[in-house]
């Protein structure tokens, strides 16, 4: 659900689908591979709330984003399976966990579609060409809803405002580099390489 990063190349123009980060896993798998703790391919909540923690967030954030995501996607992820008390999140089956009225960035594939990415900004970023205001992010939340989706309306809206509160700068802008490193999965690296740096500076001071 969180800062600048290199942006995603390559676009195939019969698909408007970004590949240069599919060698081995779509984007999406990419998107929540940071969580995998033990790189086991399956994401647990625990390992969902030491994964928040690590790129900032505190308890209470931390713990309702390991039962809220774990929650929500796990047995949409383990199709076939019986649903377990542990809530395993599936990374090979992630692209089963999408959500209705979302952003279609990721598509049913989980693959990165270039021009819907762009299209949030062309519709949307009216202040500043490259990020979104709070408001600005509202109404882009609402230009996806799809009718009486009321799970996907509350999934986007909590996945994008955690965004905004994590990733936001001084001026309430949420930039189009940041959201990128979401949908490819470089953010949350970046994030806490970042958190565990400023920590260490504080021990040396």
């Amino acid at each position: 659900m969180s800062s600048s990063l290199a942006g995603l190349t390559a676009t195939s123009a019969a698909e408007g689908t970004d590949i240069s980060h599919q060698e081995d896993g779509n984007v999406l798998q990419k998107h929540v591979a940071f969580f995998d703790q033990n790189n086991d391919g399956v994401v647990y909540p625990w390992e969902t709330f030491r994964g928040f923690r690590e790129i900032g967030c505190g308890l209470l954030l931390s713990s309702f984003a390991a039962v809220f995501i774990n929650l929500g996607l796990s047995a949409k992820t383990r199709t076939g399976k019986y649903s377990s008390l542990l809530l395993p999140v599936e990374i090979n089956n992630i692209n089963k966990a999408k959500h209705g009225s979302d952003s279609g960035v990721y598509d049913t594939q989980g693959r990165f579609v270039n021009s819907k990415f762009e299209e949030m900004f062309s519709k949307h970023a009216n202040t500043n060409s490259s990020a979104l205001t709070s408001d600005e992010l509202t109404g882009f939340l609402k230009s996806n809803r799809e009718p009486k989706d009321y799970k996907g309306w509350f999934a986007s809206y909590t996945e994008w405002k955690m965004l905004y509160f994590l990733c936001k700068d001084k001026d309430g802008l949420l930039h189009k580099d940041t959201i990128r490193g979401v949908y490819d999965g470089t953010l949350f690296e970046r994030m806490a390489k970042e958190r565990k740096r400023n920590l260490s500076d504080k021990k040396s001071a």
